[in-house]
């Protein structure tokens, strides 16, 4: 298993790779300047378990280059980051696949936590994977996730309580988002309720 981090600034790819090599120490840590390098990249390197990815490459721009990751590799983690401001490109990016986005202007301490919380959240993932994929149901993760909804609970709120950064809670939020086919907390509730699925959400 390989981290993938795909920027053709040098700088900001040290930079990506120093807040990695803390993170998970004993990963293989692959570097690339271009996207059209990746498949040569991956069947030297082996399986993709994360890919960091700039939005603007020699190859390739803007959200087209998650959309061209996303259908090689549908179900590795994508964390975004752009000298774009938030506002203007993360929506973007989410819908077209990424997992979380962090902008360039972020310091060392925020990308860390960024990445941190993607990182952790794709590892209670694989532990939740199992029991929802053989009942179709949602993980325990994501039940307690629609409950603190439900009760209008912030971002703040909810990794308070659960004791997660807030990063780790947007991660969580958007992969619910996906899996529930909405784009919002209050299509979420929604769904859940029409759906019957508050009915087992107690924390």
């Amino acid at each position: 298993m390989s981290i993938y981090v795909i920027d053709d600034h040098p700088l900001m790819r040290d930079a990506i790779v120093m807040v990695l090599r803390r993170l998970r120490p004993a990963e293989n840590i692959v570097e690339l300047d271009r996207l059209d390098k990746l498949a040569g990249a991956v069947k030297t390197h082996g399986k993709p378990d994360l890919f960091c990815l700039d939005l603007k490459l020699p190859d390739i721009t803007g959200v087209s280059g998650v959309v061209s990751v996303k259908q090689l590799y549908p179900d590795v983690p994508i964390a975004v980051y752009s000298a774009s401001p938030a506002a203007d490109m993360e929506e973007a990016c989410i819908e077209a696949g990424a997992d979380i986005y962090i902008e360039k202007s972020a310091g060392s301490s925020e990308l860390a936590a960024a990445l941190r919380g993607l990182l952790m959240a794709d590892t209670e993932s694989e532990e939740s994977a199992a029991a929802s994929a053989s009942t179709g149901k949602l993980s325990k993760r994501q039940t307690q996730l629609i409950a603190m909804l439900d009760k209008g609970m912030s971002n703040r709120e909810i990794a308070t309580e659960l004791d997660i950064s807030e990063h780790t809670v947007k991660v969580h939020l958007w992969r619910l988002f996906r899996r529930l086919g909405v784009k919002s907390r209050t299509q979420a509730l929604h769904h859940a309720r029409s759906h019957g699925l508050l009915s087992s959400g107690a924390i």
